[in-house]
């Protein structure tokens, strides 16, 4: 591949937005993830809930965590979303994001939130990336890839749970 090319890895409009944020390729910052996962394990919310860490919530925050994403263009189905990819906006969201894990039948850790709306977005144990709003909560994507390219683009997520 030429070095001036985008990759594949996303379509066009997310990779230009991902790399205007300060993304490439090979970006890893497992210094900051780690701070992220000891801050969120050592908090407990006043009626006792915790946050549960994993490996996939790690290394997504390693590649994408810190990011501000504004997307460009209109959106395919739905307005894009900007995003903040740091999961301390679901530090007081234990709670909710244990319910959430527990109604899927896995772990669900915060990775972010839209910026425009205060969503959060959360990854569960296998990937899986999810946006909570006052709407109800929604499936974006069965990995990180997928997920910040379905609210990047503006595709519709799927709605998992009515308000």
């Amino acid at each position: 591949m030429h070095p001036d090319r985008t990759s594949t890895r996303f379509p066009v409009p997310v990779d230009a937005a991902l790399r205007t944020a300060g993304w490439q390729p090979g970006r890893w910052d497992i210094k900051q993830a780690e701070y992220w996962a000891d801050t969120l394990r050592d908090h407990v919310s006043p009626a006792g809930h915790r946050h549960t860490v994993f490996p996939a919530a790690v290394e997504a925050w390693a590649e994408f965590g810190g990011l501000r994403l504004t997307p460009a263009g209109p959106g395919r189905q739905v307005a894009p979303a900007a995003l903040h990819l740091d999961p301390l906006h679901g530090l007081h969201l234990a709670r909710t994001l244990g319910d959430l894990g527990r109604a899927l039948g896995t772990e669900v850790c915060p990775l972010g939130e839209e910026t425009d709306t205060a969503a959060l977005l959360a990854i569960d144990t296998e990937g899986r990336v999810y946006t909570l709003d006052h709407t109800g909560d929604w499936y974006a994507g069965p990995d990180i890839d997928t997920g910040l390219t379905t609210l990047l683009a503006g595709n519709r997520p799927t709605r998992l749970t009515v308000a």
